[in-house]
């Protein structure tokens, strides 16, 4: 199966087969799970979600989606447009995997955080010592 790429401002409410759709407005993308199941499948687009490339060869989706939740439990990959089949995980697997989802998220977040703390601390050192003699 191959996907193309559609971008919308809001995502319909009927997908098609072999479309995916994409809001970058609002950082999201969606496509009917390619098994032929049906499942409307959601992928929030961000640094510590799904990365969306656009090239003539077609749509890449990174890192792999795998639908746990739905019945079908498929496992694979858009790259390119083409749908890349994976194997189903354990549910040992999947677990590991969130969790390591939840540190990477944690760890982006932290560093944002200190980032901009750091900005904020020298800021107000610096509005303080103009006051402070």
């Amino acid at each position: 199966m191959r996907f193309e790429l559609q971008r919308v401002y809001h995502m319909p409410k009927e997908l098609k087969p072999g479309v995916l759709y994409v809001s970058e407005e609002f950082e999201t993308a969606a496509h009917l799970c390619p098994c032929g199941c049906g499942a409307k499948i959601r992928t929030p687009l961000g640094p510590t979600e799904w990365m969306f490339k656009d090239a003539s060869s077609g749509p890449t989706l990174n890192p792999s989606i795998g639908n746990w939740q739905k019945a079908c439990k498929s496992h694979y990959f858009i790259r390119q447009g083409e749908v890349i089949w994976a194997e189903e995980w354990t549910p040992e697997q999947i677990t590991k995997g969130r969790r390591a989802e939840e540190m990477q998220r944690r760890a982006h977040y932290d560093l944002m955080y200190r980032q901009r703390s750091g900005i904020l601390q020298r800021a107000w050192l610096l509005v303080k010592s103009l006051f402070v003699r």
